[in-house]
């Protein structure tokens, strides 16, 4: 999905579509119409701005718009985890879980090659594995952060 795409999804899964998405932004419902459309028509000349992607994506507290655009930029996008209830008992689990999550990647990466080949449907799950593993892994650093003496 681009950001194109994205924003218009965003904008109709608003409980009341884009016409309440429009006046929770204070703006006129067909300027946003025609900016959301993902297929703009050469006559139609208002395009969304930053500004208002950011808006829309802080009243909606819906991220495919900058997930979208993290993917055309060839990134992805990692929530950061709070340090909350942090104890040692926490940091056991929680390197347990970064142990676990590794091994997953690994037995994902032998299925791939298993058969002396990668296809490109064995890609997403890799992908998946890892970035789960990833979040795990900034989950046990912001554990401990969270235990630091201030």
């Amino acid at each position: 999905m681009n950001t194109a795409d994205a924003a218009h999804a965003v904008a109709q899964d608003f409980p009341g579509g884009i016409k309440a998405l429009a006046a929770r932004m204070d703006a006129n419902y067909d300027v946003l119409r025609n900016k959301l459309n993902p297929n703009p028509t050469p006559e139609n000349r208002n395009v969304l701005t930053l500004k208002e992607a950011v808006r829309i994506t802080d009243i909606t507290n819906d991220d495919r718009i900058l997930e979208a655009w993290a993917r055309e930029r060839g990134k992805v996008l990692v929530d950061l985890p709070d340090a909350e209830n942090c104890a040692d008992a926490d940091v056991i689990e929680m390197m347990a879980q970064t142990w676990e999550t590794n091994g997953d990647v690994g037995r994902e990466v032998n299925a791939i090659f298993a058969d002396g080949r990668v296809e490109q449907h064995e890609i997403p799950g890799l992908k998946n594995r890892a970035l789960k593993h990833v979040r795990t892994v900034l989950g046990l650093v912001s554990r401990i952060a969270g235990m630091a003496e201030r």
